[in-house]
């Protein structure tokens, strides 16, 4: 079948406009839209049969119903929905009526055609070129600030923000604060007596400290921190820090200034939270800090349960320096993580000052070491440890982190 009869069978099914027409044909080298091409073929074919022009009624197309000759109006329906949002890409989609594309694909198939392009791309690359023009915004097929979907079976426009990401490292000076925020254990968040009808385990975390000031500053609708590793709810974070990513869900404003937020973040969470943002990320560097396998330096000071001398007590610790433990999950986590044993190394271990009857102690453990296992023993859970190196039971009374240490900055 050359062009021609194509194009006569074409026209058989039905009222086709001239984009419909030229969308048939639309991956052939002919330099024109296709719209233009369309209006090509049938004047060839018109002028081969020798029959009047016919210049068809877009809004009768039995394929598109008139959507292709509306671009420019689907155009400024998405400029007025990304009204007050704040972005310099974005990504133009298009879902397509399931019988649209049906009858589309039923004459590609009918046909046997080559070349043709789907009703959406067309939708997708001349909306996009529509509003590009009416903003001056660039597309971006890979990572755009805004997706903006046209659904013509509703006639709607969605528009989708894609987060922004910035990372650094945070502090925390105060005990009994969790990472992230937790739903209440009684109502799983619904709301009840027990808190207070927050929904919220605890009134704040590290998380919510920092994310407040981001919401309001980017004018988002959430801001999820994620860490490398995190430290115990009872910890405290000190030293350098540790290193997060913070996602910023819907943001409606980008370019904020990292110094302005920084000190914001700081300002606002009183000195019990505090962070070093050290530039913008991606979620590739979320995927990147959530495989690190950081090391990380524990202040711990240990309590022993009967008398102790100096001497024996770092001679205990020096029989933990270098050692792998093997460990069960410990039994205060173990109604939210997998009962394993996990092999993990005791780096360097060392006794640096006494306080009363307790022992100050530095430990390097590697990634996901229990801490108050490795002391305490947790019932034989954890081999092996201070308490059955010393014959006495041994507990921690305060923990905390001094130093993560990626595997970049130790090395690996």
């Amino acid at each position: 079948m050359d062009i021609m009869e194509e194009v006569e069978a074409i026209l058989g099914y039905g009222e086709t406009c001239n984009h419909c027409l030229g969308r048939f044909f639309g991956k052939r080298s002919f330099g024109l839209t296709n719209e233009e091409r369309g209006r090509a073929l049938r004047i060839t074919r018109e002028l081969a049969v020798n029959e009047p022009h016919h210049e068809p009624d877009p809004e009768s197309c039995w394929i598109c119903g008139g959507a292709l000759s509306h671009t420019d109006v689907w155009a400024k329906r998405v400029v007025e929905a990304l009204a007050g949002i704040e972005f310099e890409t974005l990504l133009v989609g298009t879902k397509v009526p399931p019988l649209v594309a049906e009858s589309e694909e039923m004459v590609w198939s009918d046909l046997s055609l080559r070349d043709p392009e789907p009703l959406k791309a067309e939708m997708n690359r001349e909306v996009g070129k529509a509003v590009s023009a009416l903003t001056g915004k660039t597309a971006d097929l890979k990572k755009p600030d805004i997706v903006v979907i046209l659904d013509l079976a509703d006639d709607s426009v969605e528009v989708q923000v894609n987060p922004v990401f910035f990372t650094g490292r945070y502090l925390k000076y105060e005990r009994g604060i969790p990472q992230t925020h937790w739903d209440c254990r009684s109502c799983r968040g619904a709301g009840c007596e027990k808190c207070n009808f927050t929904g919220k385990q605890y009134a704040d975390s590290v998380e919510e400290l920092i994310g407040r000031p981001v919401i309001e500053i980017f004018d988002a609708a959430n801001a999820v921190l994620h860490g490398a590793g995190r430290e115990d709810i009872d910890a405290r974070m000190l030293g350098s820090g540790r290193p997060f990513v913070m996602e910023v869900e819907a943001p409606r404003k980008r370019s904020v200034d990292l110094t302005v937020l920084e000190a914001e973040i700081n300002r606002a969470a009183e000195g019990r939270v505090a962070v070093h943002l050290d530039g913008w990320a991606d979620r590739k560097m979320v995927q990147s800090l959530k495989s690190d396998k950081a090391h990380k330096k524990y202040r711990i000071l240990v309590e022993i349960d009967s008398p102790v001398t100096p001497d024996e007590f770092r001679a205990a610790l020096d029989q933990l320096k270098g050692v792998t433990i093997q460990q069960r999950t410990p039994l205060r986590v173990s109604h939210r993580r997998a009962d394993k044993v996990r092999e993990r190394q005791v780096i360097d271990i060392g006794c640096t000052g006494r306080q009363d009857d307790g022992y100050w102690v530095e430990v390097v453990g590697e990634a996901g070491l229990y801490i108050k296992e490795l002391v305490s023993g947790d019932n034989g859970r954890t081999q092996p440890s201070l308490a059955r190196i010393l014959g006495r039971a041994a507990h921690v009374v305060s923990l905390d982190v001094v130093l993560v240490e990626t595997t970049s900055e130790y090395g690996e």
